[in-house]
Order: C-alpha cells, then sequence, then structure tokens
C-alpha cells in the first residue's frame, strides 16, 4: 500500500474559495482505480493548514491517479490560490491491526 500525507499551508479564505474543487478532486479520486482513501481535511486548531490523507493499492494507481483530468484541473483551481507551503510525503506501508485493539 502507498500513503501520501501532505499538508498545505494557506489561508481559510482560500480553503473557502476552493471548496468546490476539493470536494471534485476528493469524489473522483476515491473513484479511481486502486484508490482506497483520498480525503481533504482541515486542522481542528489551524483553519489555515488542509490536510490531504491518500492510500493506494500499489505505486501505478498513483502514477495513473498524477495523469488524470481531474489532478489537472485541481492543478489548475490551486493555481488560482498558491499555498504558503505545501510538504508531500509518500510512504510504502502495510496495514496492521495493534494486539491491544484485536478482540
Amino acid at each position: 500500500m502507498i500513503v501520501v500525507n501532505a499538508t498545505i499551508d494557506t489561508s481559510s479564505t482560500s480553503i473557502e474559495a476552493m471548496k468546490s474543487a476539493l470536494a471534485v478532486m476528493e469524489k473522483a479520486s476515491q473513484a479511481e482505480s486502486g484508490c482506497t482513501d483520498y480525503t481533504f481535511s482541515v486542522e481542528v486548531n489551524n483553519a489555515n493548514r488542509l490536510r490531504i490523507t491518500e492510500c493506494w493499492q500499489d505505486m501505478e494507481s498513483l502514477a495513473a491517479h498524477f495523469q488524470t483530468t481531474h489532478m489537472a484541473a485541481f492543478r489548475s483551481a490551486m493555481a488560482n490560490y498558491p499555498p504558503d507551503n505545501m510538504v508531500v510525503h509518500f510512504y510504502e506501508a502495510e496495514a496492521v491491526t495493534p494486539s491491544f485493539m484485536q478482540g
């Protein structure tokens, strides 16, 4: 599994202005083959920080995601509200269930 964790520092005004584009991107990405999670969220204690959490079955699915028309449209929308900072981390992971969560 490929996990993507991104933070986008911007303004709450920009986040509000992009809400429609965020909703379209989230829904379209969730419908993609190989996507098991794609979620935007705003931090509770920082209304100027947008988080993106993604899970993909494999790197090929993630690579295909970057070639979609909805990704191009999202990048275009982001260009209208350039972030102050963006950090993206990619992880290869395996799902585990801690023993204290079993039974």
